[in-house]
């Protein structure tokens, strides 16, 4: 067969990514063979991918997270046109895992036959190879402005004749008004593909919402097919840094007698964030997002993580006072950390005539490095060591690199190729390297170090935890959620066998005969 569906939303992080993981999680148990796909992503939340060719490319966090639901490998095809915002009007496009331009709004619409050409044929070439591919849409479907040229939602829905499902987050409120609205304000042949609903993050007495179901339906012509309740422990790998709240997950206690502290500045254009999300799986560790000085002064560890505009960023900091407030963490011999752009900013000068184009700016003088930019970014994967012998796995993904070091300086991480990389001077730690968390004996050895740097005797870091383990957990109890919440053999009939004919248009939209 070559079923499909598509995961449209009422909204951005209505809670497409972690449905379409559950369905793809929920497919795999049952011996189909799935693949997850999105045709357009705009995220700065990246994975590195190892192409055919192999060399390196990039895919949104989320398919690379939805293909490990589907136990697979991620694969570029999988998401093949990625947007990565580098400011407020421009966005670096990276096709099939290569990054080939930068564009603004007003020039996307010139690249947008190029992009749409590419995400039709990966998602032609993935229903070849797979039973099933479930999509995830970008957005909204109900985004009109942009329906002439879309090819995420359902123009990606006409296109390949996908039945559409829409999933609205019950936790913001008006999600009735908002499914019943996205539908209406779509044309007879695409409403045509609107099949019915999931409603997530419900919490109460589910008979207290079946009235609003019944009228939902009776307004629409189409069901619900379930309710997802509210999961407090479906927070990793997520779509945007934007879906965090100010702590990360839920701390468990101290495996010690005290805490961990850490504080995440919150950068504009703040990249990979996920990276400290293993942090936040070690019991007692308490790992918060901010933009408050005063919180950085009270941290016991300060991470600055990566940024898609490391220059920009840079000068954020020193105009809020957080510029400050890291040299003064420093200064009382407390722990910090730099992942990527955030360890760029660490250095005494950068050399950016690349994405910010300011030429040679100051750093913020922690470390004795200087960073440059190069037009070629630099994407792979990489795998060392750390403090001797901890196995260490992680990718790269930037176009800065350390063009002059103090030869005396000790790096944070060995490379298998012997080389060494980032950089530790005192409690200053710094790696270009993302997901080096997810190595358990390094993740735990750093925060033994951080706990002892900042004076925290009575931490301990817990023997057994396990990031692989906490992420399948995660999936697996998206694909419980599936299984016990959702109507699956309704969604089944739907990859099978299309769209259900004969649904109902809904006014307001453009009338049939336009």
């Amino acid at each position: 067969m070559s079923g499909g569906l598509l995961v449209a939303g009422t909204t951005s992080d209505a809670g497409k990514s972690v449905l379409t993981a559950g369905i793809c999680r929920w497919l795999h148990r049952q011996g189909v063979k799935v693949a997850p796909y999105k045709a357009q992503n705009m995220s700065n939340n990246s994975a590195v991918v190892v192409g055919s060719d192999g060399r390196g490319g990039e895919i949104g966090r989320a398919q690379a997270m939805q293909a490990a639901a589907c136990g697979l490998a991620p694969d570029l095809r999988f998401n093949p046109v990625l947007l990565k915002p580098g400011s407020d009007l421009a966005s670096q496009v990276v096709l099939l895992g290569e990054a080939v331009d930068t564009i603004t709004a007003g020039t996307f619409r010139h690249l947008r036959p190029r992009l749409a050409e590419t995400a039709y044929a990966a998602l032609a070439e993935l229903r070849d190879t797979y039973d099933v591919v479930i999509c995830e849409g970008a957005g909204s479907p109900a985004e009109i402005n942009l329906r002439a040229g879309d090819y995420v939602n359902m123009g990606l829905a006409r296109h390949a004749n996908l039945p559409t499902i829409v999933v609205g987050d019950i936790d913001r409120g008006g999600v009735f008004a908002s499914m019943f609205g996205t539908v209406a304000l779509l044309d007879p042949a695409d409403q045509a593909l609107i099949a019915g609903f999931v409603i997530n993050k419900f919490r109460g007495d589910l008979g207290l919402l079946q009235p609003g179901l019944d009228m939902l339906r009776h307004v629409t012509g189409r069901p619900t097919y379930g309710v997802l309740p509210w999961a407090l422990d479906l927070w990793l790998d997520a779509e945007d840094s934007l879906a965090y709240g100010r702590v990360l997950g839920r701390p468990a206690a101290p495996h010690g007698t005290e805490w961990l502290d850490v504080a995440v500045v919150r950068l504009p254009r703040i990249s990979n964030a996920t990276d400290v999300e293993a942090l936040a799986t070690e019991p007692g560790v308490r790992v918060r997002l901010t933009i408050e000085p005063a919180e950085l002064a009270a941290a016991d560890l300060v991470v600055l993580p990566g940024s898609k505009s490391t220059v920009a960023d840079l000068a954020w900091l020193r105009e809020t006072g957080l510029a400050d407030a890291v040299a003064a963490h420093v200064a009382a011999g407390k722990p910090l950390l730099g992942l990527c752009g955030g360890f760029q900013m660490l250095g005494r000068a950068i050399h950016d005539t690349v994405e910010s184009r300011r030429g040679s700016v100051p750093g913020l003088g922690l470390l004795p490095i200087e960073i440059t930019f190069d037009p070629r970014k630099t994407v792979r994967q990489s795998v060392g060591t750390a403090h001797g012998s901890l196995p260490v796995r992680g990718y790269e993904i930037h176009h800065g690199y350390v063009s002059h070091a103090d030869p005396t300086l000790t790096p944070l991480l060995t490379s298998d190729d012997g080389a060494g990389e980032g950089a530790v001077l005192g409690a200053v730690h710094g790696t270009h390297w993302h997901g080096a968390f997810e190595s358990d004996e390094f993740r735990r050895w750093f925060l033994t170090e951080a706990a002892r740097l900042a004076g925290r005797t009575g931490f301990r870091v817990a023997p057994a935890t396990s990031f692989d383990a906490a992420r399948e957990r995660s999936l697996d109890l998206l694909g419980d959620l599936v299984e016990e919440h959702l109507d699956t053999d309704a969604l089944w009939r739907l990859i099978e066998t299309g769209p259900p004919p004969g649904l109902p248009f809904i006014p307001p939209g453009p009338p049939p005969s336009q």
